[in-house]
C-alpha cells in the first residue's frame, strides 16, 4: 500500500512503536524513514497529538494500528491527515464472529468488576476484547514479571503483549521520547478471556489475580 501511494527514498512514515516490527519493517522496504509516535495509555495505539508532534515536511503518510479490539481515534488521525497532507493507512485487527466477541465481552465484564489491584482496560468504542489487557502497576521492581509469572504459577495463561517496543530494537533504536509507549511495554499483561473458558476458570483468573494484591501498588 505504501508503495502503490508513492511513498518510498526521502519520506517519512509515523507509526506506532508499541506493536510489532512488522509496520516499520514495512515502511523500511519502501525506502522511507519510520518514525515512532507516542500512543494513548487507554487505546495502546497512536495518540493524534504525538502524531502531530511527530510531523516533519518530509512526512507523507501515517500507519495507525488498532491494538486489542480497541480503535484509534481514526476521525482525528483523519482530520490530521487532511491538514497537513498525509496519507492515514489503517491496519485492521482480524474480525472474530458475533457471538465469540460477545462472550469475550461477557468475561471481560466478569473480570472488570472482580478484579483488585490492577488497572482493567477501558472498555469504550466497541472494544472487542481480542486480547484483555490489565496495568500492573510498577515501583521500581519488575512486578508485572513477577505478577505474570506468580499468575501462571496458579495456573493461569497469561501473557506480555509487547515485550520490547521497536524504537528500543537495534534496528531501529532512537533518540526519542515515547513515555506512554515505554510504561504500556512494562506494565501491560494480557489475562484470557476466550470463549472457551468456563466459570469456574474466570473464577480461578480472579482468585490468582487477587492474591497478589501485596505485590502490587494500588491501581489508579
Amino acid at each position: 500500500m505504501l508503495k502503490a501511494a508513492g511513498v518510498g527514498a526521502g519520506d517519512e512514515v509515523i507509526v506506532p512503536a508499541y506493536g510489532n516490527v512488522e509496520v516499520a519493517e514495512a515502511v523500511s522496504l519502501a525506502g522511507a524513514l519510520p518514525v515512532f509516535a507516542d500512543i494513548d495509555p487507554l487505546t495502546y495505539c497512536l495518540d493524534a497529538s504525538a502524531v502531530e508532534a511527530a510531523t516533519t515536511p518530509r512526512s507523507t503518510a501515517v500507519v495507525v494500528v488498532h491494538r486489542f479490539g480497541r480503535r484509534a481515534d481514526v476521525a482525528r488521525l483523519r482530520g490530521l491527515g487532511q491538514r497537513h497532507g498525509l496519507l492515514v493507512l489503517e491496519q485492521a485487527e482480524s474480525e472474530a464472529p458475533y457471538d465469540e466477541i460477545a462472550q469475550r465481552r461477557e468475561r471481560a465484564a466478569f473480570l472488570d468488576g472482580r478484579l483488585r489491584g490492577v488497572r482493567t482496560p477501558d472498555g469504550g468504542d466497541g472494544h472487542t476484547y481480542q486480547q484483555y489487557v490489565v496495568r500492573v502497576p510498577g515501583n521500581g521492581r519488575p512486578d508485572r514479571d513477577a505478577f505474570a509469572r506468580a499468575v501462571r504459577a496458579r495456573g493461569v495463561a497469561c501473557r506480555v503483549p509487547v515485550k520490547t517496543p521497536v524504537h528500543r530494537l537495534p534496528e531501529y533504536r532512537r533518540c526519542v521520547s515515547l513515555p506512554q509507549t515505554e510504561r504500556a511495554a512494562d506494565e501491560t499483561l494480557a489475562l484470557p478471556v476466550d470463549a472457551s473458558l468456563t466459570k469456574r476458570d474466570m473464577q480461578r483468573i480472579v482468585g490468582a489475580c487477587n492474591a497478589l494484591g501485596g505485590l502490587l501498588q494500588p491501581a489508579f
